[in-house]
């Protein structure tokens, strides 16, 4: 165990300076040389290059919650660091492993019940209190100035694939189009389809198509190819004229099909084998007046299909009108340097949204990107847990509290890893206040006796520096960020906590 309690020392003690809103951010520089600036837990230990078995733990489980609950990926990390510590400490002592990790288990069970106490319910239709969340959860990140634009995407976002009924939003639904121009700014939420891909000119073919319908081919428009490559020598001219007639037909019988289901925008898949379009076959589609779009990824078919209500055509022969889309109006747009192809007033659209990333540079713009992930996954844990709680450190310190209190009912070996559970989870708020510069000993002793004189909802305010009640700052999260931090953090300890040997084998 002790082995463990180094690994996960170093680890916590990585993410840990990057928590809360005066958090720092990592820079990190992978093998390939591409540099990463993040805030995001789960994206630092990603990107480290972790030996030590137990620190790997570690990193599933900051993984673990960014499946879970999208966000509170540090503080999972460094609430189990602090865990561990109270366990290190306490084995020190000669007790047995296998009563701390139950006691520990307990603990997580109780702290979850007094969290859902302290929580207020939330009601989806209510945009403000999301917003409140998504913004809190923005505060923490590079792009916390640029949180008023954000968070009311996400919000809406969200809400669009909301159903009266539903548990969960499937985030495969909302689709970042990231685009290297303008600034975090000029990022909007599109009323339709937003495509990475530009719309191909250079056959002559037309960039806007009003009144468009859309086709999906998964087929090529190009003469066939044998599996194998094999030589034809040709020593007669005529039948070279024959050759290049036949490839020339068969293309215009293939553009003449197109044409004919009444499809003016082509859509087509990326194909391995051979090329998606030839020049012949781009100038027959622009005769057509045809706009043409090529290589659509092969996992963007099905979110394609999803929103434009259109169905992927495999061959030729089942091109037809049923199978296609219809929009009123696909233009291809210049915004700020970056070409984008937009998809406006679709028809019958799915539940399904697309959000245009701008950013001035690449690596602001995988942050703003990790950035609004993580809000949206706060909108969505509002989702799947319809509860919200006060941020700013004063959850830990309320459960601190409870937990300290009840561990004066129990007795024995029980009542004391209880107590130590308790103490664990204070390093929340310490780590809030060391990380804004102010004293953590005094911030936490401070928030402790305001805790005690029945202030539930006092906080750590970092901006100013000082306790205040924090609902009234709007720092909100949602409850299932917490609960599933306690219950992932305290599981990976009781797991470490069983391991006692560590063996490398050849």
């Amino acid at each position: 165990m002790d082995f463990a309690g180094q690994a996960d020392g170093t680890i916590g003690d990585v993410v840990r300076t990057s928590l809360g809103p005066k958090g720092m951010d990592k820079m990190i520089q992978t093998p390939q040389g591409e540099v990463i600036i993040t805030n995001d837990g789960a994206t630092i230990l990603k990107h480290i290059a972790v030996l030590h078995p137990a620190a790997k733990m570690l990193v599933d489980l900051s993984a673990a919650q960014d499946i879970e609950a999208g966000d509170g990926t540090t503080s999972v990390v460094v609430l189990a660091g602090s865990l561990l510590g109270a366990a290190e400490k306490m084995l020190n002592k000669g007790m047995h492993p296998t009563i701390i990790a139950e006691s520990f288990l307990k603990a997580s069970v109780k702290a979850v019940e007094y969290l859902t106490e302290i929580s207020t319910p939330v009601d989806l239709k209510d945009k403000a209190q999301l917003l409140r969340a998504a913004s809190t959860s923005l505060n923490s990140k590079i792009v916390s100035q640029y949180s008023s634009i954000l968070a009311p995407i996400a919000v809406t976002a969200v809400t669009r694939l909301v159903t009266p009924t539903s548990t969960n939003v499937d985030l495969k639904d909302i689709r970042i189009v990231k685009k290297v121009g303008g600034t975090i700014e000029d990022t909007v939420l599109v009323d339709g389809v937003v495509l990475n891909q530009t719309a191909i000119t250079s056959g002559g073919g037309p960039n806007r198509m009003e009144k468009a319908k859309i086709g999906l081919i998964q087929f090529q428009l190009s003469p066939p190819k044998p599996d194998m490559d094999n030589q034809v020598v040709v020593n007669d001219y005529r039948q070279m004229d024959k050759i290049l007639k036949e490839e020339r037909t068969y293309l215009l019988n293939l553009t003449k099909k197109i044409k004919k289901s009444g499809c003016n925008v082509l859509l087509m898949q990326k194909s391995i084998l051979r090329d998606a379009v030839t020049d012949i076959s781009l100038h027959f589609l622009s005769k057509l007046k045809i706009m043409v779009i090529k290589d659509v990824e092969r996992d963007e078919i099905e979110f394609l299909s999803k929103s434009l209500g259109c169905k992927p055509v495999a061959d030729i022969d089942a091109f037809t009108e049923d199978k296609l889309g219809y929009a009123d109006l696909v233009d291809e747009e210049h915004t700020a340097g970056a070409r984008i192809v937009k998809i406006t007033g679709v028809k019958n659209p799915g539940r399904t949204v697309s959000v245009l990333c701008m950013g001035a540079n690449s690596l602001v713009l995988e942050e703003s990107e990790r950035s609004l992930h993580d809000a949206l996954c706060v909108v969505r844990c509002l989702v799947k847990k319809r509860a919200l709680i006060a941020g700013g450190g004063a959850p830990e310190i309320h459960v601190s509290r409870m937990l300290s209190q009840y561990a004066q009912t129990l007795s024995g070996m029980e009542a004391y890893c209880f107590q130590a559970y308790a103490d664990a989870l204070e390093v929340i708020p310490t780590t809030l206040a060391e990380n804004a510069g102010l004293n953590p000993i005094a911030i936490v002793t401070e928030l402790r006796n305001r805790h005690a004189m029945g202030e539930k909802n006092a906080g750590i305010n970092v901006r100013k520096g000082l306790i205040s009640n924090i609902l009234e700052e709007d720092v909100v999260q949602p409850l299932l960020v917490s609960t599933s931090a306690i219950e992932l953090a305290t599981e990976t300890v009781a797991l470490l906590l069983k391991v006692d040997d560590y063996h490398l084998t050849r």
